[in-house]
């Protein structure tokens, strides 16, 4: 009923809800928050369930990415082909960074590391972007984001296997033939994925909060390639050199020389064990494993902050 105050004005019933906090109301009618991250085996579910969005996305970006140039699809091909002339001619004839190696070892060398390293150096482009720049998707739907930085770094695994056929050429137009040591590409194609993977979700959290970060990106990969042996082997670079021999390991042991130096390892006659560091499979898988936990975790934490701001 209806209740009269001293002044005579009339004042609505209390309500049993009355001086209930927002939580303790929530939880009293069962509401959740709209938009609140969910723990974290949910979100593993719900990134399961949204894996045909993931894949179908990803081709669909493969597919527009060229879609304006007149040679399409052959760009794909083209790009990393035209940056390993580029560094061929600057770098291997001028430079002679391929000392120690003989000419048929260092092109096939060269060839591997341009687009093993593109693999990773896009994947990290494209992370940083993807929640930044599916501002518009992000806020119009409901989905885990999570989806849009893997389904890049998938954009970019599938780009590399059409690229495979290039390299495959390069190697057996070298003097390399197929043994049994191929197959190793395919766990390390897979590490590398689920590293670039890991990379691509701590940058787009990044890149989400600092739009200029996209700018620095470029930069910082540019001294990662020079850093990772793409255009030469770091330890017949550096075995005659001043150089002490932590900095030495550091350069072998990051992850883009690492799944580089074992994609060589795989496909060219002649660069032996003697050219990777020791254990270097437990070191491959530790990276892929590291980046991916690390990274899955991070970007989760800050699940229900994408696009709001």
């Amino acid at each position: 009923m209806s209740e009269t105050t001293h002044d005579g004005a009339v004042s609505s019933p209390r309500s049993p809800d009355d001086g209930l906090s927002p939580a303790e109301l929530a939880a009293k009618y069962g509401l959740s928050q709209s938009g609140a991250r969910p723990p974290l085996p949910e979100y593993v579910r719900q990134l399961w369930g949204r894996r045909h969005f993931i894949l179908t996305f990803s081709q669909a970006k493969l597919h527009a990415q060229y879609s304006q140039a007149k040679l399409g699809q052959l760009w794909q091909l083209m790009t990393p082909l035209l940056n390993a002339a580029v560094f061929f001619l600057i770098f291997g004839l001028i430079l002679k960074a391929g000392r120690g190696m003989t000419m048929t070892m260092y092109i096939p060398f060269l060839v591997i590391g341009v687009f093993l390293f593109t693999f990773t150096q896009s994947s990290a482009l494209a992370g940083v972007r993807a929640i930044s720049g599916n501002l518009g998707l992000v806020r119009a739907l409901h989905f885990p984001r999570a989806s849009l930085p893997i389904s890049f770094a998938l954009q970019q695994l599938q780009q590399l296997l059409y690229s495979m056929v290039v390299v495959f050429l390069f190697v057996l137009g070298f003097g390399n033939m197929p043994t049994w040591s191929w197959l190793l590409i395919l766990p390390t194609l897979a590490l590398q994925f689920v590293f670039n993977t890991g990379l691509a979700l701590i940058l787009a959290r990044m890149g989400s909060k600092i739009p200029d970060l996209a700018q620095l990106m470029p930069f910082v990969l540019r001294t990662w390639m020079y850093g990772s042996g793409v255009l030469f082997s770091i330890p017949l670079m550096l075995r005659d050199r001043d150089v002490p021999v932590w900095v030495v390991d550091v350069l072998q042991w990051n992850p883009a020389a690492i799944y580089m130096d074992l994609i060589r390892f795989s496909l060219i006659d002649g660069y032996g064990s003697e050219n990777l560091p020791p254990h270097v499979w437990l070191v491959a898988l530790g990276w892929a494993a590291l980046l991916i936990t690390v990274g899955f975790v991070y970007f989760w934490k800050a699940e229900e902050r994408y696009g709001r701001g």
